[in-house]
Order: C-alpha cells, then sequence, then structure tokens
C-alpha cells in the first residue's frame, strides 16, 4: 500500500469500510499451542488489549507467518470459504441476518479483503490499528454490538477449520485465536469509546441536487446533529429505497459554518444508491450518513508544495483539499492535475478555476484524454520537478495505479503519497 487512504466510491455493509471478521473480545489464550491440543474455547474474560506485537528484526512474527499461510490457503477458494462462513453464521445466529444486505457478493468479498489486510499489516501495528479503529466505529451504524464477536469468531475459525485443512493444526489455531483476540479488542474499544462522543449515524437532510452531467449529480446535505470531518474523508451513505445498503463518498467541500455537507456522486451501472442519489433523490428526502473516516488528509503547515492528480469524480476530495488549504494562514503552492475523458466530463472545471483567480498559490491543469486518462500521469510528467511535494491521488483505480507509478518515477517518496486504497474502490461515485 502506497499510503494512507480514503474513497469516495460504491462498498458494500457491513464491512463497506473493510468486512466484518473479527473475533471475540473473550477467547481463551492458552501459554503455548502445539499440534494437537484442544480448541481454543469462546469463555468470559480474557480482555487482551490492543495489538502490542511488532515484526522482530529478522523478519514476520510467528504468528504473522502461521495467519498468513493459511489466507494463502483459502484464498484459491474464496468463493466457497466466504459463503460457508456467512451461511454457518446465519443458520447459527439468525438474528445476525438483519445486520447484513440482502444481497451478500459485495459483502462476501468486503469480508475476504478485510482478513487479507489484518494478514498482511499483521505486524505493522500503527496501520493495523488505525484500520481496526475506523472498523470499529464505522461497524457502528449497522448496529454492530460487542455480544456479536463471539459468535463471529466461532463460525471464521470453523471456516478456516474446514477450508484451510492442509495447514490447519493446533498451532495455526491458536496464532488465530491470539492474533483476532487482540485485533477485535481494538475494534471494540473504538467503538465504545466513539459511542461517547458521536451518533452511530446521522439523519441528513437534502437541501439541493445539482445535475451536472447525465451521469454525475452534486448532493448537499443538512445532518440532523453536529458532524465532524477534514478535507480528504469521506462517509458512508444510505438511501431509504436500499435499507442496509451504504456507499462511499469523499466530502466535496472543507467544513463549512453553516453545517452543510456536499457531495459527487455518479450513477454507475447497477448501482443501487448511486443510481438512487443521482436520479431519484429530490430536497426535502431524508438520508442516513455515516460517520467521517479516510487518512487522506493534509497537513497544511508543511512548507512544501501539494501536487493533486484526479479524474471523474475524484474532483471532489481534491477541491475540499484546495479549500481547506485557503483557510490556512501559510500559502503552500497547490497543483491539481484534472484529468477527464473529454471536456464534457470536467464537470467541475469552472469551480476549480474560480479558486484558482482567488488565490496566486493555486494551478489548475484540466488534462483531457480519450483512452482511459493515460495523459494524467504524462502530464505530470511535462511539469515539476515534484521531488519535494507532498502529493494526493484520487479517482478510478487505473488511474490511481498508473499516478503512483508516474509520481514514484518523477522522484516523490512512496511515504509522501497518499490515495485511495485500489483494492476497496470502486469507480468513485458509484
Amino acid at each position: 500500500m502506497d499510503g494512507p487512504v480514503t474513497r469516495s466510491a460504491d462498498d458494500g455493509p457491513p464491512g463497506g469500510e473493510g468486512g466484518w471478521f473479527a473475533l471475540p473480545k473473550q477467547l481463551e489464550q492458552p501459554n503455548a499451542a502445539t499440534e494437537g491440543e484442544p480448541r481454543p474455547a469462546v469463555v468470559p474474560g480474557g480482555h487482551l488489549g490492543p495489538v502490542q506485537r511488532s515484526a522482530p528484526p529478522g523478519g514476520a512474527s510467528p504468528d504473522a507467518v502461521l495467519v498468513r499461510r493459511t489466507m494463502a490457503e483459502v484464498t484459491p477458494v474464496a468463493d466457497e470459504f466466504t459463503s460457508y462462513f456467512y451461511a454457518a453464521l446465519f443458520v447459527r445466529h439468525p438474528d445476525l441476518r438483519s445486520l447484513f444486505p440482502p444481497a451478500m457478493k459485495v459483502q462476501r468479498d468486503r469480508f475476504l479483503k478485510a482478513l487479507l489486510t489484518a494478514a498482511e499489516h499483521i505486524d505493522d501495528a500503527p496501520f493495523l490499528i488505525e484500520y481496526l479503529q475506523n472498523l470499529g466505529r464505522g461497524h457502528r451504524k449497522y448496529g454492530t454490538r460487542a455480544e456479536h464477536y463471539p459468535a463471529v469468531g466461532e463460525c471464521l475459525l470453523g471456516a478456516l477449520s474446514r477450508y484451510a485443512g492442509a495447514v490447519w493444526d493446533g498451532r495455526a489455531e491458536a496464532a488465530w485465536v491470539r492474533t483476532y483476540t487482540r485485533l477485535s479488542q481494538v475494534m471494540i474499544d473504538a467503538a465504545a469509546a466513539d459511542e461517547l462522543r458521536a451518533p452511530a449515524s446521522w439523519h441528513a437532510e437534502v437541501v439541493s441536487h445539482e445535475p451536472r452531467t447525465p451521469d454525475v449529480a452534486i448532493l448537499t446535505v443538512r445532518p440532523d446533529q453536529p458532524y465532524a470531518f477534514r478535507a480528504g474523508q469521506y462517509a458512508g451513505l444510505e438511501t431509504p429505497w436500499w435499507p442496509r445498503i451504504w456507499r462511499h463518498y469523499s466530502f466535496a467541500s472543507a467544513p463549512r459554518s453553516d453545517g452543510l455537507l456536499t457531495f459527487h456522486v455518479k450513477a454507475v451501472p447497477a448501482g443501487w444508491v448511486s443510481t438512487a442519489l443521482v436520479h431519484r433523490v429530490r430536497p426535502g428526502d431524508v438520508l442516513r450518513l455515516g460517520p467521517a473516516t479516510g487518512s487522506m488528509t493534509v497537513d497544511h503547515n508543511r512548507g512544501s508544495g501539494l501536487l493533486c492528480l484526479c479524474g471523474g469524480t475524484g474532483i471532489a476530495p481534491v477541491k475540499a483539499l484546495v479549500e481547506e488549504a485557503a483557510e490556512h494562514g501559510r500559502r503552500r503552492p497547490v497543483e491539481v492535475f484534472y484529468g477527464a475523458r473529454s471536456v464534457h466530463d470536467l464537470y467541475d472545471i469552472e469551480t476549480m478555476r474560480g479558486l484558482q483567480r482567488a488565490h496566486s498559490w493555486l494551478e489548475v491543469r484540466p488534462v483531457i484524454d480519450r483512452n482511459g486518462l493515460t495523459q494524467l500521469p504524462d502530464a505530470l510528467r511535462t511539469f515539476g520537478p515534484w521531488t519535494d511535494h507532498d502529493a494526493c491521488v484520487a479517482g478510478p483505480p487505473g488511474l490511481i495505479r498508473s499516478a503512483v507509478e508516474a509520481l514514484r518515477d518523477a522522484g516523490v517518496s512512496r511515504k509522501r503519497i497518499r490515495h485511495d486504497a485500489v483494492e476497496e474502490l470502486v469507480v468513485p461515485g458509484g
């Protein structure tokens, strides 16, 4: 992963932020696990705290090796594995079915992605804790409670034992129990802390709906309670027509004094939520709004330049970052490359040009390409140098991949590049 992440796309619940996967808060943790030992049981107690283990100097920790080995075993049969997990969960605990959407394909994909992310970063405590805290807070809007985790954990262990049989033994099982006991506790603690300061979700009345193209609309809503966020972040939206189906969209403005929130939405084929938001929503309709999350935020006190590459509705978080930069006393130079397949698709170019006229430190460069936005990285190479710039990238997954590659070729350090998580993206606005 090339940097912290945010999103503005079609996602799926629960786990639209990554997936329901954590083991119980209370799992017995043996002092030592060897092949043939009794299976660890779900028992009361057992608070183990957040992830503390980090990779030893010589490489991955023993638990990381075992967890990754089992994931490598189940990934080729991912559909069967995730289907079995959810079937077991709903048969054994039918009361949990109401927390999930009617169609489960996206949900199963998100669940697997969350497991793979946890396995990949099991020794990277800072990344993993932030990731899990976002999951724990985000799951509140689905009605997830701490007492649900034991059921999820039992079914997860059962699915792993069935589909990772070639490598599944007492050591592997104990590694999963130790690891996900800690991981689930991070999620539970984050949700409990968040409950003290914010609602699980907000009701948000649509105050304006502005079509910009046949498939793009700009939506402004008024939350029913104070709502905190940063430019570059995103939030989930649920429509009244598709209960329990959440899709994520980046904020298209910096926080405003009137409390209004603006999103850019592109209707995509078979996009239930995006199609409703573009073609069905009208002022006065009430949506449900999830908490702000995402890490594509910027420190505007830095003196280095800020380089933003975007395409399609990826202009939304970039516009918000520009507005936020304008609110700070120090003026760092900001360069925006705004890509589209046609002039028609540059639906917000006049807004960006207005910002450019108002701020001498801002340069907006539209880039037209009819063949998949491939000219955006090419345009980047024409200007520069960029070695001392921070960079943000937002847009379709293909654009993100090519833009990150171009930035790296241009000498921008990987740690200075922030972008949407390509693995989790559906085209922004979905």
